[in-house]
């Protein structure tokens, strides 16, 4: 009974090995032995031509600016743009991040594709009055850099769950509220874009508070412009 079992079991081997193993070479010819939807996307993550990682869609939005126009995801198409959450009264990062964003528009002005959407996390107080006062004192020139404002819950639910950048309520630190001091960066499609760091993983989003951030996200703008 043994011998044929072992006699059985070399058989299924050999039509193994006749029918499989070839199939298996051409697939490791053709580079195609592990394939998949995870495998796909992890490939679909990594660097284009510019090397810069496309990370997803940005997510859609519509508000209203300083000037009382409706502003929407839309707007931007064609454009290249940086997007941050602040809000006017911040007394912490926001006047940080209000600067470091003047020097990134001064850099790009006049450069029609172009734009700058900061949108107030603090809306019941930033009206679009508020906000043109603020643009005034900040130093906004462009034309393309929109400050926006809406209702609250919507815009929270664009920074959280939309960009997965976090920004909150919170009665117990200064200014009453909290937020990323991260720039986002969106392509001409409305792809969120962004560079490896030196272990080669994507940043996600570039620091907005140091010079650094500001030198990385203004050479990879024009690196976008030039897409």
């Amino acid at each position: 009974m043994k011998n044929k079992s072992y006699i059985g079991l070399s058989f299924i081997i050999l039509v193994f090995g006749i029918i499989f193993i070839p199939r298996i070479v051409d697939r490791i010819k053709s580079g195609t032995v592990v394939q998949g939807d995870r495998i796909d996307a992890v490939s679909n993550h990594h660097e284009n031509e510019t090397g810069l990682v496309l990370i997803g869609r940005a997510p859609k939005f519509e508000l209203t600016d300083q000037n009382n126009n409706i502003v929407t995801n839309e707007t931007f198409k064609g454009k290249v743009y940086v997007l941050e959450f602040f809000f006017s009264t911040c007394p912490t990062i926001c006047p940080i991040m209000n600067k470091n964003m003047v020097t990134i528009q001064n850099t790009f002005f006049g450069n029609p594709n172009f734009g700058i959407a900061s949108i107030s996390i603090n809306p019941e107080n930033d009206t679009p009055e508020v906000l043109k006062e603020h643009a005034s004192v900040v130093g906004v020139k462009s034309s393309n850099w929109h400050m926006l404002t809406g209702k609250k819950e919507y815009i929270f639910n664009i920074a959280n769950k939309g960009f997965n950048l976090y920004a909150g309520e919170n009665k117990n630190v200064n200014g009453g509220f909290e937020h990323s001091g991260l720039f986002a960066l969106i392509d001409k499609k409305g792809n969120i874009r962004c560079r490896n760091d030196k272990f080669g993983n994507p940043i996600l989003y570039y620091d907005g508070l140091e010079n650094e951030g500001v030198k990385a996200i203004t050479e990879d703008i024009k690196k976008l412009l030039n897409e």
